[in-house]
């Protein structure tokens, strides 16, 4: 019974193998069909685009690669709008703020100074017999005195340098006593020599508000001028500390090199306190490299008015520190610098005549004081060079209104002195 149940199970097996086999050469031939038939297809469609299977791989590629390139560029230009207009307002935010960090609590004198006296007999020793005490003075330092008011005395010059020589001059006479014409011009060269000192001073607390140090001494004193130097009326201390707190600032915001920022926006400007010809940029250069500058501050100073093009990304952070600070409403005057450059070309064209010792110009151009060498020219020359001063004024339109006074001051003086 149980050799009868094992040869039915081994038919059965026998059976299904034999019909897997059947289903299997099936399978195999339905395969070849079909992909005979697929050949076939491809073939056809080859034929139909005129396009192989490589090269209708690259066609789709291709359009792939068109389609995904507007994409890009459509997503590109959606983000550019959005950082520009992030960039816009970030822009906005640091120049605000770096105006911010350049607000100075610094307060520049321009055209008068005033001292206070107690006495209103010290103006009488001021005057002198005659007039002569203030005549001297006037002379020597090359400043108009008005003593009218009680209980002041106001010193006015264009040149504040001049006026700051005045007003120590005078203040120190004040204190002295000894008014005398031999003794004011005695105190007055005293005093040039003490504000050459000034202004050495001045440079290092303006080097120092800058945050500047190990800077060579001639050019310290060259910075001092600031103080006494204005640019379109804005004071060049105000203009140069403004200047540089903000290009400092928008260097820190803007990952730039900040002390070189620093320096340029501390130099820009030293042309405009230096003689000789040219523009101040020129100049500035020029007296910049004498003291081996770097090269990356002397470019910061020589385009710092687009006069070259920009070199660096400092440059650029130096103009535009440059224009925040000049451009601020209430920073510059230009009637004002017109003013000054017309009285000093008055004071230029009467010293380049011959036996004028030097030349001073007062009340905003309508008198100019000319200083006569007595060795050089008699009584007659020196009304001739007044006439020829006054006719050269007139022929250069720099005469303000109305006429101009020339003052010719022609005085001899012997001083004798017996050795015991």
């Amino acid at each position: 019974m149980q050799n009868q149940d094992f040869i039915a199970l081994e038919k059965k097996l026998l059976d299904k193998e034999e019909r897997l086999s059947a289903e299997k050469e099936l399978l195999e031939k339905e395969e070849k069909a079909v992909s005979k038939q697929k050949d076939l297809y491809r073939k056809k469609l080859e034929e139909a685009s005129g396009l192989t299977l490589d090269e209708a791989r690259k066609e789709l590629l291709k359009e792939l690669e068109d389609y995904l390139s507007h994409e890009i560029a459509r997503i590109i230009k959606e983000r550019t709008n959005e950082a520009m207009q992030t960039a816009d307002k970030k822009a906005q935010e640091i120049l605000i703020d770096s105006m911010r960090h350049g607000a100075l609590n610094y307060i520049a004198e321009y055209t008068v100074s005033i001292i206070k006296i107690q006495d209103e007999e010290i103006k009488g020793r001021i005057i002198g017999k005659e007039g002569r005490n203030i005549r001297v003075f006037e002379q020597a330092t090359g400043v108009d005195v008005d003593l009218d008011e009680e209980g002041i005395i106001r010193i006015s010059s264009f040149d504040q340098i001049r006026r700051e020589i005045a007003r120590r001059c005078l203040e120190k006479l004040i204190k002295d006593t000894r008014i005398q014409p031999f003794r004011i011009e005695e105190i007055v060269e005293q005093t040039k020599k003490e504000v050459e000192k000034v202004l050495f001073e001045e440079g290092q607390n303006l080097a120092s508000e800058a945050g500047v140090y190990n800077i060579p001494p001639e050019l310290l004193s060259i910075l001092g001028r600031f103080k006494f130097r204005t640019s379109y009326g804005q004071n060049l201390v105000v203009h140069t500390l403004e200047e540089t707190k903000i290009g400092v600032h928008i260097a820190h915001e803007i990952g730039a090199d900040a002390n070189i920022v620093k320096l340029g926006c501390l130099f820009h400007d030293i042309g405009k306190v230096v003689e000789g010809e040219g523009s101040h940029v020129k100049l500035g250069v020029e007296l910049l490299k004498k003291f081996n500058i770097p090269q990356p501050i002397i470019d910061c100073v020589a385009q710092h008015h687009e006069d070259a093009p920009f070199s660096s990304v400092e440059s650029v952070i130096v103009h535009i520190a440059d224009s925040i600070s000049g451009a601020r409403p209430g920073a510059r005057f230009e009637d004002y610098e017109d003013y000054v450059k017309r009285l000093t070309e008055m004071e230029t064209i009467a010293k380049k005549y011959e036996g004028v010792q030097d030349a001073y110009a007062f009340e905003a151009g309508r008198e100019l004081r000319v200083i006569i060498d007595p060795g050089t020219l008699d009584d007659s020359q020196t009304v001739l060079v007044a006439q020829k001063i006054k006719d050269e004024i007139s022929k250069a339109s720099l005469a303000i209104p109305g006429e101009v006074k020339i003052t010719a001051i022609r005085e001899f003086r012997a001083t004798i002195s017996e050795s015991s």
